[in-house]
């Protein structure tokens, strides 16, 4: 995912009872899930099926999912399964020979982050059944918060009604009721009834030809974790953009994200040339609108994608670069626990760098290093030391709300940091093999280390100590020699604000259209804090900053409108506000203008506008930053 923005407000005041270090606490269990009810030491899920009917007038989904589950621990007798805001009607186990029995259920004490846990006991008659299918009727809320109900006026077209799901981190469990834990992994089957006019997708086998039937099957053969587990229904189209690569999206945005994102074909074969083999059939793109909450989601075989990538240019396409990266670190191995983030984000954001410098270069891919080494400082700033480490004690708080992007950035700084030490040659051949051993499974912080270890750090001659290693995982900061991204189009962007800065140079004269919109980008955050109103209007009406439409150069100027106080640009900032609901693009913008001593009035009041077209997710993070904000 790319990026999850996280709010590290929460995070600072969340996290204070999570500061122990773990070692120094028996009773934390880094391998354990701490926000997953399920009792994975007695029963484990390993097939899904869903019988599910859309219904847009009372914002639900009404069905059946079944469970193939095995149990491991043959006293076990009760089933506990994540749900958030569920109703259950019914709950039965189908037995080896066909029979159904009812079973008893009830529901266990709420909790406000993981939702609520459904215990279900089995009947006397399955006592002795290694092996059962529970099936469980049930419906969704209106207030599920991973499905987003979007009334057909905030569709690009208008016309049709949309329902998209975001599930990562915890939020399978909103809308199945199952063992919602990346820890395990299930394959998965579902029948979705929706009006004849719509077309439902899945992170699945989405059939081709597209026929608009009102009943869409689907099946995903390669076993995945909860949190990869989605669906979105309305009025979409499917153009294809290779012989295994496609985009679906509404009408209206169909050409202009088959221009965008025309490259996709390409970028999968490079990508296999340097990952190896890519073990999902197809990958095909779902261009949503611009209520979905993130960058990108990196469902296996329909990575869900923000519409705010439609810069015109192709110049945002290193998100795609990412979600696709996320087909080997995170769909094929994945993090156990959410403890273990960077295993997905960090060795994701390495292999995008790697595969952008094959589609761009070196030195465009050295942009995008510096700005996210910037990004990790800030995050210094504000994420508790003790949630500094790459894999930090977490046992409390809300995973969605822990680490700003310090899992990105200083993971993938760790990857570069043993590509330096061991060389690029031997450092492939060790994520090569190392895709290969854990294959279709989860793996912890720990087992990578080990690994690791044995295959790269006691190697004779290795540049790299094990204790070395265990500083990035486990300790606040930057090691002393990490790695520190350079580039020279940066730096030369940054003396160009200076010139200007000082009046050396006019505005026509900065070289904006040559540039890329990541030295556009630090241009902007280049500028002194001291430049006067009047400057930053010249600025505004030569360079058409609040005019962009790339989302990320929006993004940076109108936080930097709102630190300053540049009110001339305020009725644009408001406008940026309501064009996305992406959190990246938005919620720094608020928390720098509830911020600035003046305007967090003001922020509220825009964020009252704008709230309705959010995703629930971005919809109570920016509400519970801006409340902190009072404090």
């Amino acid at each position: 995912m790319q990026y999850k923005y996280r709010s590290l407000i929460v995070a600072a005041t969340l996290l204070c009872a999570c500061t122990q270090d773990a070692g120094k606490d028996d009773s934390y269990d880094p391998a354990h899930d701490y926000f997953s009810f399920a009792r994975t030491d007695q029963f484990i899920t390993d097939h899904l099926a869903l019988d599910l009917r859309v219904d847009f007038e009372m914002r639900e989904l009404r069905g059946s999912v079944s469970l193939d589950m095995r149990r491991l621990e043959p006293e076990a007798k009760e089933i506990v399964l994540d749900t958030r805001d569920l109703s259950v009607s019914n709950a039965q186990v189908e037995l080896p020979d066909g029979s159904f029995v009812p079973a008893e259920f009830r529901f266990g004490e709420q909790d406000d982050v993981m939702g609520t846990p459904l215990i279900v006991s089995l009947p006397a008659t399955a006592d002795v059944a290694s092996e059962f299918r529970l099936v469980i009727d049930y419906a969704t809320s209106p207030r599920s918060t991973a499905l987003q109900w979007l009334p057909a006026e905030l569709t690009a077209g208008s016309e049709q009604p949309m329902m998209f799901s975001q599930s990562q981190a915890i939020h399978a469990r909103s809308w199945v009721p199952l063992q919602d834990t990346p820890a395990v992994r299930v394959t998965y089957e579902a029948v979705i009834q929706t009006p004849p006019e719509l077309l439902a997708v899945m992170s699945a086998s989405n059939e081709l030809p597209v026929v608009r039937d009102g009943e869409y099957s689907f099946d995903m053969p390669q076993p995945i974790p909860a949190y990869l587990l989605a669906i979105a229904v309305g009025n979409f189209y499917f153009a294809p953009l290779g012989e295994t690569t496609g985009v679906y999206t509404e009408p209206e945005l169909l050409d202009a994200s088959v221009y965008e994102f025309a490259d996709t074909q390409a970028m999968l074969e490079q990508a296999e040339s340097l990952f190896g083999p890519y073990e999902w059939g197809r990958y095909d793109l779902l261009v949503l609108p611009p209520s979905f909450p993130y960058g990108g989601m990196e469902n296996p075989r329909l990575s869900f994608i923000t519409p705010s990538l439609l810069a015109g240019d192709r110049s945002l396409v290193s998100v795609i670069a990412h979600e696709l990266a996320h087909s080997w670190s995170g769909n094929l191995v994945t993090n156990a626990t959410w403890r273990d983030g960077w295993l997905n984000e960090g060795m994701t954001s390495y292999l995008e760098s790697r595969l952008m410098e094959v589609i761009y270069d070196k030195d465009r891919v050295d942009e995008e290093r510096v700005l996210g080494y910037r990004e990790l400082l800030l995050d210094f700033e504000s994420v508790p030391p003790a949630m500094q480490a790459l894999a930090p004690r977490l046992d409390k708080g809300d995973p969605d709300d822990f680490q700003g992007t310090i899992h990105y950035h200083k993971g993938q700084l760790f990857l570069q940091y043993l590509e330096n030490a061991f060389g690029r040659d031997a450092f492939d051949e060790f994520l090569g093999a190392y895709f290969d051993e854990f294959a279709f499974r989860t793996i912890t912080t720990e087992r990578f280390l080990d690994y690791l270890d044995e295959k790269l750090l006691q190697a004779e001659g290795s540049a790299v100590t094990r204790a070395e290693a265990e500083q990035w995982l486990y300790k606040p900061g930057l090691p002393d020699d990490a790695p520190i991204p350079y580039s020279l189009s940066l730096d030369a962007a940054e003396a160009v604000a200076t010139a200007w800065a000082e009046g050396k140079i006019d505005a026509g004269e900065i070289p904006i259209a040559t540039w890329s919109p990541q030295a556009t980008v630090h241009f902007i955050n280049s500028l002194p804090a001291d430049l006067a109103a009047d400057r930053l209007s010249e600025l505004d009406q030569v360079l058409g900053l609040s005019d962009t439409r790339n989302a990320e150069i929006g993004r940076t100027w109108f936080i930097q409108v709102a630190k300053r106080r540049h009110t001339a640009a305020y009725e644009m900032l408001e406008q940026h506000l309501n064009r996305y609901g992406r959190g990246r693009l938005i919620y720094p913008v608020y928390l720098a203008l509830a911020e600035n001593g003046a305007d967090r009035e003001l922020a509220q009041t825009m964020f009252e506008s704008a709230r309705s077209a959010y995703h629930p997710l971005i919809d109570a993070g920016i509400a519970r930053a801006l409340k902190e904000s009072e404090q």
